[in-house]
């Protein structure tokens, strides 16, 4: 069971970076895959802590940037345009869809709200910035989990 652990791990962060699977979800629920076939007492520690790291992660991934694209100016109406024509975009295009739906439509939004180019740019890369810092703050998460999961094996054994 670790050596299937540890690939949906790997197939987690990788889908973390290429948006077609639910990365994180997928990092965490190979541990609580682990820990159900484990049934040790060591085994539901490292999931608590595991499920912490995903709970942090899962939070701050969202807190964070979008509390960089208020600062900047952006618009809640704007961010929730952005997610609509991010999740058609994620169905058009599979892989490179959301992201690109996303930064698309604050583009868009931002063009009908401004009509000028300059600041139109401006929170377009403010929008590239926050996806890149969404997907650092969920590749942090699942390799605390993993990290956690490591460190556990080891001290378990």
């Amino acid at each position: 069971m670790v050596g299937v652990t540890a690939v949906l791990m790997v197939v987690g962060m990788v889908g973390i970076v290429i948006p077609v699977l639910p990365g994180l979800f997928l990092v965490w629920g190979s541990v609580l895959a682990w820990a159900l076939v484990t049934r040790t007492s060591a085994g539901w520690v490292i999931l608590g802590v595991c499920t912490v790291w995903y709970a942090v992660g899962l939070v701050t991934q969202y807190l964070v940037p979008g509390r960089r694209l208020r600062t900047a100016g952006v618009q809640t109406r704007t961010l929730v345009l952005a997610l609509i024509l991010g999740i058609v975009g994620f169905f058009v295009i599979p892989v490179l869809g959301g992201p690109l739906g996303f930064v698309g439509g604050i583009y868009l939004a931002e063009y009908a709200r401004t009509r000028e180019p300059a600041a139109t740019w401006s929170a377009t890369k403010e929008a590239l910035r926050a996806v890149a810092l969404s997907m650092g703050i969920e590749l942090g998460a699942g390799f605390a989990i993993a990290a956690t999961w490591i460190v556990g094996l080891f001290l378990t054994r």
